[in-house]
């Protein structure tokens, strides 16, 4: 449970978790909180670290590197997630049909009756069509941060992003490396009255957007500088064929810059797929040494 200064609801989420997971290790992460969050944390028999390095995804990294368990289950510490969902999450990792098992707020529409926050809908569809386009996969529910995986998911994720990101690059991971993805529907209930979110819309969603961007660069270089190409190669194309016209029309090249600078466009348009080629023999070499990890991972939880 990552948690910055969330003093008014931590203690009840852990006492519902205790409930509905009594034989569950609860695991709370103070992230620099200005509150008295971790001393209520511990006095209501959580599990306390303090992690520096501020925003979620260090909290996660750390996270992952800190705890050894069979089953995960990660969940915000502001109660807008039900404990009474729990199970419903962690089931199709007991039963072994998933690894990855995210808890979708907005297929039975408790999300958007309960949200209060203008734009986070918006930019969650945005996320989500995003994601549809480039990487092939239709999420139901992209940002939300109640979700559970398996030991071995988690102790071969590299996360890299350090703050919001992270459930957006959770999602593009487990699509990009094939994981087994199960969607489960949840109520979402909004903070309580005092309790403030952490979540810039505008900034945070900048950061998204630029993760999205960036993981596609490292996933799939080919897709990526195959888009770069097809823009450069276009603008030399709109510069060039007007040149050419002109030389057909007359023989003569009078807007020599012009013509250089469409010459110009097409090469680069051209290096950058070659670019996207050699980069995606790289990748290619990469996740077969991942996979092979990923044996082993299993190999070691045995």
């Amino acid at each position: 449970m990552p948690c910055y200064n969330e003093e008014l609801t931590v203690g009840k989420v852990i006492d519902d978790f205790h409930r509905v997971l009594p034989e569950a290790d609860i695991w709370v992460y103070d992230n620099n909180s200005s509150d008295r969050t971790g001393e209520i944390a511990r006095a209501h028999g959580a599990h306390v670290r303090f992690e520096p390095r501020q925003g979620k995804g260090n909290v996660v990294r750390q996270m992952i590197r800190d705890i050894d368990a069979d089953y995960y289950l990660m969940v915000d510490g502001d109660d807008t997630y039900p404990a009474e969902e729990a199970p419903k999450l962690l089931q199709p990792l007991f039963d072994d049909v998933a690894d990855h098992v995210v808890g979708d707020r907005l297929s039975n529409g408790t999300y958007g009756e309960e949200n209060k926050r203008a734009f986070h809908g918006f930019g969650n569809d945005l996320v989500r069509w995003l994601i549809k386009v480039l990487y092939g996969f239709e999420f139901n529910d992209v940002m939300t941060g109640y979700r559970a995986f398996n030991r071995v998911f988690a102790k071969t994720l590299p996360v890299l992003s350090p703050g919001f990101e992270i459930e957006t690059e959770l999602s593009i991971h487990a699509v990009d490396k094939r994981w087994r993805i199960s969607q489960v529907p949840i109520d979402y209930r909004d903070r309580p009255e005092g309790s403030e979110s952490k979540l810039n819309t505008f900034s945070d969603g900048a950061k998204v957007l630029r993760m999205i961007f960036s993981l596609l660069k490292d996933y799939k270089p080919l897709s990526f500088f195959c888009i770069l190409a097809l823009v450069a190669i276009v603008i030399g194309l709109i510069l060039g064929i007007p040149v050419v016209g002109e030389f057909m029309a007359t023989g003569l090249v009078p807007r020599i810059p012009t013509a250089i600078l469409a010459v110009a466009f097409c090469g680069l348009g051209c290096l950058f797929f070659t670019c996207g080629l050699i980069l995606d023999t790289i990748v290619k070499g990469a996740r077969r040494q991942w996979e092979i990890d990923v044996v082993r991972a299993y190999e070691d939880g045995k």
